[in-house]
């Protein structure tokens, strides 16, 4: 048993034990113990000059010296006898006496018994004192083994210490005989601050037993004032414990109540109550505070189980606490209390801390046991940092003579965590050549390894031969599955494994409920998640902040907010505290909406609730603010984010970037550009993409070509948006040869173009006038099985227009619908604008071509805008002066407010207007920008 653990228990003198007054009576643990400590005080101060600074002990004072080879305690009695008897006259002389030489070797005398001795009367009368002392030698000889027994080598018991002595002084002064394992200083029951005046030294090392022996040289030392003892273990203290234990388990619960004293009667009710509320009550960490402090003297074991629990909760600060109040009161911390510090450190992700202990603990001369490298291990492991685990691994493979699966299992999920599985797969070879079984949560790893790089049928490999290996699959083993499934998109699969579940009788938990509800929220299939909502109803179990948090989402994605917020309230009643999590889907939503009021009012109802505001919160408020263009306000919410202590990262600032880009506003896009230059946060393609666009609006090319060169010389990669926002800053100039040069570098740098790409090159090609280009531009597309869309459609009709051919206008139009395209209200102004322009000149077609697509807006109930109106008012004046058919037909998509007598008499009196409007400013009219103007949302 360890030495350590005796210290906080009952303590026992070097002096012999006084026989109990009665039997099964016994004297209380702390009268003993006084009683002990005066009597070894007194003993040794009978023989010492306490007023002497340093003296040597004699010969005589100290049996126990030799300087040609250590002593021990003698294992044969005689040997005193036979120095004794030297000294002693001859009672042959005298009268007869029983300290005869021939009566004490009475072995030798038994072997060839000498003559008997003259009866006389006085030698009858003493043979009766001859038998007691031949008994008292043959018991002390018994006594004298046993001890020899119980004694442990290098270990000595040091005496009349001063009472506010602490360790490490005692150690600083016999260290000088040798390496110290351990200094044990019995203290007080009550006074921790005070000991008891006596305690034990323990050497370390081969040398142990002979460094004891040299302190035992300076038995008499003062030290501090005091007269020190200091002799050799004898054993009696570990000889009472086995005595005590071997009573205690043999007695019955009566002796035992009598046995035990008061104190500790009451330290271990309090001990025992204290492990009992660990076990029945984890979750109530006030009760489990309130049962440690009612233990009065805990010992380093109930200090630990305190680290241990703190560690568990993640509460590194607390372990913290608790370890420091174990070491101020003289308690030294073992290995085992170390890794349960360490623990609690990596649980939270803390390992500066953790390595800080480690360090501390080397210094202490303790070393890193198994279990200490594991939790080392697998705290880089949850960290995401495999380059020190990977070292702290190697470690301990050279440290340790055999590792076991548990810290194989740590590395191997540091590497699956990174998809680094051919790492994993060699690592876990390796632990079946050293003869290591792998466990069931090992194959769980490599499972959710190979469904992070989606690799199907490698999982699907690793789940039959758990099987194989005799391992019944889990509910965790088929969550695997179904994680698998459901970020591969494939939500079937995933409900046949739900299905295999069932026929194995294994219920779902809350986690592989909530990877479904994902699943069909990711395909918008709002039915059937809430229908997995449903299930888990029915199943009994009680829904918790994850899917609720879930079913938020889908509330969001239907767009039915005001239920989303009623579950937030039912969340509130089930005594679920609601996160920032909860929240996020709810002010993104409105934020996107545009609805930035009731964003702000979720974002005040979520402070309110006690969830504080993260970078994302602040993030999604901007984004809205953004959309709606509303710069000010959204830098506002930016200045209330720093006030707050909250530092934006860079998405905040790319946000920002594009909101100005939008509105080609490029010294604040540069402006806030370097902020995330020397806030030194990351710079990808989306930060440069927003610094572009900036660039690309305003028509600074110049600069958009030196933020190019300076992606390159970071070894940022130009990505289809890159080259798509470049070839629209040209086709905005007309360009067509910068454009068409772009084009030639996807191609080179292996970028695939795609719908926006083509359609922003075509539009380069309409503003130049090139429209047999363009026309070759979409053959090229598709041969390579891109189809147009809208917006390509209504660019090619824009390009017509321009270049007043309103019959290839009208043809484009009809392709557009066979290719079952709905025109949208851009392709019609662009349309109509162009037949009205030529229509005092062509031919009968275009008539019939404007009837017909007044007829279509008609049906499709649309209206033009009051400055459109007018334009085209003006354009029916030179087709039909006095009104027709024409003038009717077009007058019904005007605004509903539309007076034509009023409104005519107006632009016939402005003769400006006329000047103004020419056939460029209607094609170039703003319903129609260019590619990047619709992109502007999505992209951000």
């Amino acid at each position: 048993m360890d030495i350590l653990s005796f210290s906080s228990t009952a303590h026992y003198s070097h002096t012999p034990i006084p026989p109990p007054p009665s039997a099964g009576k016994h004297h209380t643990i702390s009268k003993f113990i006084l009683s002990s400590s005066k009597l070894s005080q007194d003993h040794y101060s009978s023989h010492h000059n306490p007023t002497t600074n340093l003296r040597r002990p004699t010969t005589t004072n100290n049996p126990l010296q030799n300087t040609s080879s250590p002593q021990y305690p003698e294992k044969n009695p005689l040997h005193k006898l036979f120095k004794n008897s030297q000294n002693t006259p001859s009672p042959l002389t005298n009268s007869p006496s029983p300290d005869t030489l021939s009566n004490k070797l009475w072995l030798s005398s038994k072997l060839t018994p000498p003559p008997p001795p003259p009866p006389t009367p006085t030698l009858l009368n003493q043979e009766p004192k001859q038998a007691e002392i031949e008994d008292e030698v043959i018991e002390n000889s018994e006594e004298n083994d046993k001890e020899m027994e119980f004694r442990e080598k290098g270990k000595i018991f040091v005496g009349n210490l001063p009472l506010w002595v602490k360790k490490n002084e005692v150690a600083e002064f016999f260290r000088q005989f040798g390496p110290i394992k351990n200094v044990i200083i019995v203290k007080g029951h009550h006074d921790l601050e005070k000991n008891m005046g006596f305690g034990f030294v323990i050497y370390d090392g081969g040398t142990a037993e002979k460094a004891a022996m040299k302190a035992v040289e300076f038995d008499g030392v003062e030290f501090h004032g005091r007269v020190l003892t200091v002799k050799l273990d004898n054993g009696r203290r570990m000889k009472g414990k086995s005595v005590e234990r071997a009573m205690w388990v043999g007695s019955g619960e009566n002796v035992r109540e009598e046995y035990r004293s008061k104190w500790h009667e009451e330290r271990e009710g309090s001990r025992g109550e204290f492990r009992k509320v660990l076990e029945t009550q984890p979750e109530n960490w006030q009760a489990v505070l309130q049962a440690f402090e009612r233990i009065k003297k805990p010992s380093r074991k109930e200090f630990g189980l305190m680290v241990n629990y703190y560690g568990r909760r993640g509460d590194m600060h607390r372990a913290r606490e608790t370890f420091e109040k174990m070491r101020a009161r003289g308690i030294e911390p073992s290995l085992h209390v170390y890794t349960n510090l360490i623990h609690a450190y990596t649980v939270g992700r803390d390992m500066e801390e953790a390595l800080s202990c480690v360090r501390k603990m080397r210094d202490e001369g303790i070393k890193m046991s198994l279990v200490t490298y594991s939790i080392i291990v697998g705290g880089f492991a949850k960290v995401g940092n495999i380059k020190s685990a990977e070292l702290w691994f190697k470690e301990a493979k050279e440290t340790l003579p055999d590792l076991n699966a548990i810290i194989y299992g740590n590395i191997i999920y540091a590497n699956c965590q990174t998809c680094n599985m051919n790492r994993a797969e060699a690592l876990v070879r390796k632990m079946e050549e050293e003869g290591i079984d792998a466990t069931i949560d090992i194959y769980h790893t490599m499972m959710d390894g190979y469904t992070m790089i989606q690799n199907e049928d490698k999982c699907l490999m690793v789940f039959d031969r758990l099987k194989e290996c005799g391992f019944t699959p889990s509910v965790i083993t088929y969550g695997c599955l179904i994680n698998l499934y459901i970020k591969m998109g494939k939500v079937c699969k995933a409900l046949e494994v739900s299905d295999m579940m069932k026929q194995e009788r294994i219920k779902h938990n809350m986690k592989t409920y909530s990877m479904l509800i994902n699943g069909f929220i990711k395909l918008k299939d709002w039915v059937n998640a809430f229908s997995i909502f449903e299930d888990i109803i029915g199943d009994g179990l009680k829904p918790d902040v994850i899917l609720y948090n879930n079913i938020i989402r889908a509330f969001c994605g239907m767009g039915n907010m005001e239920r989303a917020i009623r579950t937030v309230e039912e969340m509130k009643k089930e005594r679920h505290r609601p996160t920032s999590r909860t929240f996020m889907p709810i002010i993104h939503s409105f934020a996107r909406a545009g609805q930035m009021r009731e964003a702000l009012d979720v974002f005040d109802m979520m402070r309110k609730s006690g969830c504080i505001p993260t970078v994302q919160t602040y993030n999604a408020l901007i984004l809205g603010l953004v959309g709606k263009r509303q710069m000010e306000k959204a830098e506002g919410i930016l200045d209330e984010m720093l006030l707050a202590g909250i530092t934006p990262n860079e998405h905040t600032y790319t946000t920002v970037m594009h909101g100005y880009a939008s509105l080609g506003d490029t010294g604040k896009a540069f402006e806030y550009f370097c902020k995330v230059k020397n806030e030194g946060l990351e710079l990808d393609v989306y930060t440069y993409e927003a610094l572009l666009k900036a660039c690309c609006k305003s028509g600074r090319m110049q600069s958009a070509l030196a933020v190019t060169k300076e992606m390159k010389a970071r070894n940022i990669p130009r990505n289809t948006f890159i080259f798509n926002i470049l070839i629209d800053g040209w086709a905005r100039r007309g360009d067509v040869w910068e454009a068409a040069d772009l084009m030639q570098q996807m191609r080179q740098e292996g970028v695939q173009p795609d719908i926006h790409t083509y359609t922003s090159f075509i539009n380069a090609c309409c503003k130049a006038g090139d429209m047999l280009r363009a026309m070759k531009t979409i053959e090229e597309m598709e041969a390579i099985g891109v189809k147009p869309n809208v917006k390509t459609y209504t660019t090619l009709i824009h390009g017509w227009s321009r270049a007043s051919l309103p019959e290839k206008a009208l043809k484009c139009f009809e392709e557009m619908k066979k290719a079952q395209l709905k025109p949208d209200k851009a392709v019609y102004h662009c349309l109509m604008t162009s037949l009205l322009s030529r229509a005092t000149v062509a031919e009968d077609y275009i008539h019939t071509g404007i009837l017909s697509i007044c007829e279509e807006m008609i049906e499709c109930g649309l209206t033009v805008d009051m400055g459109t109106a007018v334009h085209w008012s003006k354009c029916l004046r030179k087709i039909e002066s006095s009104g027709g058919s024409i003038t009717e037909a077009l007058q019904k998509t005007f605004p509903p407010d539309w007076n034509s007598h009023k409104t005519l008499d107006a632009i016939s009196n402005d003769r400006g207007f006329d000047d103004e409007l020419d056939e460029n400013d209607i094609n170039d009219a703003s319903f129609y920008d260019s590619e990047s103007d619709i992109e502007d949302d999505t992209e951000i």
